[in-house]
């Protein structure tokens, strides 16, 4: 381990993770981490409970979230680190995002049975815990638990993924009006794993570029266990051209995610300065 070892995408079971957000913390140190931030989806919930553990665990924790995005009609993560938590706008935008998704919840579970793998609506609310919404991942474990895919994975690749046979649109909002609403809060905009799974078609270069030039996009996610070597590569070359930074992380979810795990993928010491900075200087 080197003397400052930092993963800036991690979930807590506030939205879709199984670690309480202290429990995340206290993993994150026992992995050996100098600095971890909590990014769960379209929530700031868990960020007091993560930041208090932070300080008796003696490990840093980065405030953050993950706030669900498209382009072109399809999914686009995009992290927020810092800012202003109680931001109006982003707040609002937020509340639709979480009702969307749980409002999706029963044409989902009807095109499941139609496919042969019924699950009930209070299966997978038991699964949801903390999290304010329902989300596919909750979905997935009550397939899991009803027998009828191993893990999450299955579950999306066979049922869930976007275009999947039991997916169902719901509401986000489009990733520039994203970036935008994270910088008037005063956060710092990095957009996850762009590249996973087939993702390249809703973000390429040219697409990127006019999101760092025209809205402000601060860097992307290269380092993921959903990029192969290749894609890293070309990842890193794109953002060295467009002069943004390159993060690295696990997108930790407990055991809801296998290979996964903390400070599988992490980010560069001075990357984590220069976020770190930006946020002080919007906060002035």
């Amino acid at each position: 381990m080197t003397a400052m070892t930092i993963d800036l995408h991690t979930h807590s079971a506030v939205s879709d993770g199984t670690d309480t957000p202290a429990e995340l913390v206290r993993h994150a140190a026992a992995a050996g981490l100098s600095t971890v931030a909590l990014t769960d989806h379209d929530t700031f919930d868990g960020l007091d409970e993560a930041a208090a553990e932070g300080q008796r665990s003696g490990i840093r924790v980065v405030r953050g979230m993950e706030l669900s995005c498209q382009n072109s009609g399809m999914s686009v993560h995009l992290l927020m680190y810092g800012g202003d938590e109680a931001f109006p706008e982003l707040h609002q935008e937020m509340a639709k995002v979480r009702e969307g998704r749980t409002n999706r919840l029963s044409p989902v579970l009807a095109k499941l049975a139609e496919l042969g793998a019924p699950v009930t609506e209070e299966a997978v609310l038991a699964k949801v815990g903390d999290s304010p919404s329902v989300g596919r991942p909750h979905i997935a474990d009550a397939l899991v638990e009803a027998g009828h895919v191993k893990d999450r994975k299955e579950a999306f690749d066979r049922y869930l993924a976007d275009g999947g046979p039991a997916h169902v649109e719901r509401y986000t909002i489009d990733v520039a009006r994203g970036i935008d609403l994270v910088t008037a809060a005063g956060g710092v905009p990095v957009i996850a794993h762009p590249w996973a799974r087939g993702r390249e078609a809703a973000l390429p270069p040219e697409y990127l570029e006019m999101l760092v030039s025209e809205h402000g996009l601060v860097g992307l996610e290269v380092d993921h266990q959903d990029h192969d070597d290749d894609t890293r590569k070309r990842l890193r070359t794109l953002v060295d051209r467009l002069g943004i930074l390159a993060t690295g992380s696990s997108d930790y979810h407990g055991t809801g995610k296998v290979d996964h795990d903390l400070g599988v993928n992490t980010t560069a010491p001075e990357v984590l300065a220069e976020i770190l900075r930006r946020i002080t200087a919007r906060q002035s």
